[in-house]
């Protein structure tokens, strides 16, 4: 799938949350395709600057055919972004854009790993130059640690179950593909929603584990926050429940001004404003990018801005 065939989701109303400033400094932190950095770079004058990074090595490739002196794309998980802003000398950021999960060329690729409808080595690494395959942790992990990443990180109620299968299965031939894999869940997951595959959440829970995903997301919010100039966005596209839940309830908590313990007297003008101000209400696709793109179904916009501090005596803003 080309860079121009791959439709990002929301992309007119990411970079609108982004309320783009021409002259600002903007870091899209999951390239993908560069659906969402092509929109940026359109709304930028040339005085603006933008960044970008991924830790797919195919996005860095695609991402060779925007040559413009504003932009710059570097090979990193976006949990490592203060070290690439650091090195590249920017001190503070104007907008912030994350667009969460696994990318339909990452699924739509068999030798990725990542999706059932292929028999393909089990990979799911979003970066293939490190760390350890899907294959690998299924052939080390305790029938314990399976089960609680696939009960955790696919709310899959059959877990116990779906490991038990699995340690069983690699004493004898091994799990080393996916088509091996979505076979043996199959067998195990005897109901499933309609219209979706018994496998369904094993994989995503096994792709989260491997990429670290939840973990990365925790860590990158509140830095992202610390980078952002006052006044600045920040825009996180979600796909799933889990992700989404990590999302909504640090906005939510960020938005709102630290509270006291119970019974100190404390005057609420003497407590410390709250960092991001909520922007609208989620967004989510319309029905004409859900019949276009029907992977964007279950997206969800969250919007917030760096709240702008207080004068001297002043209240929370």
């Amino acid at each position: 799938m080309s860079a121009r065939s791959h439709a990002s989701v929301l992309a007119a109303e990411a970079v609108a949350a982004l309320a783009i400033r021409p002259a600002g400094t903007y870091l899209d932190a999951t390239f993908g395709r560069g659906g969402h950095s092509r929109a940026i770079l359109a709304a930028l004058g040339p005085q603006g600057r933008l960044v970008a990074l991924d830790r797919d090595p195919a996005a860095i490739e695609a991402g060779a055919t925007i040559v413009d002196p504003r932009f710059t794309l570097v090979h990193s998980a976006f949990s490592a972004f203060d070290a690439v802003l650091d090195a590249m000398g920017v001190a503070s950021l104007d907008g912030m854009l994350l667009d969460l999960g696994v990318s339909s060329p990452q699924l739509d690729t068999p030798e990725r790993g990542m999706s059932f409808r292929f028999d393909a080595p089990l990979d799911m690494r979003m970066d293939t130059t490190q760390g350890e395959t899907a294959a690998d942790f299924l052939a080390r992990a305790s029938q314990a640690e399976i089960e609680r990443v696939i009960r955790d990180y696919g709310e899959e109620r059959f877990a116990h179950a779906i490991a038990k299968a699995l340690v069983a299965a690699r004493s004898e031939h091994g799990i080393s593909t996916t088509g091996q894999l979505a076979a043996l869940v199959a067998q195990v997951v005897r109901t499933r929603e309609p219209g979706q595959h018994p496998a369904t959440r094993s994989f995503q829970a096994l792709r989260i584990h491997v990429n670290r995903e939840l973990e990365e997301l925790s860590l990158t919010l509140p830095r992202a926050v610390e980078r952002l100039a006052p006044g600045g966005r920040l825009a996180v596209i979600s796909f799933h429940s889990l992700e989404d839940r990590i999302v909504k309830r640090f906005l939510r908590e960020a938005a709102n001004p630290p509270q006291p313990p119970k019974r100190v007297p404390v005057r609420a003008v003497d407590l410390p404003p709250p960092r991001l101000r909520l922007v609208g209400k989620p967004v989510f696709p319309g029905e004409a990018e859900i019949a276009a793109n029907p992977r964007s179904r279950s997206a969800v916009l969250r919007i917030a801005e760096k709240a702008i501090a207080a004068g001297p005596g002043a209240g929370a803003p």
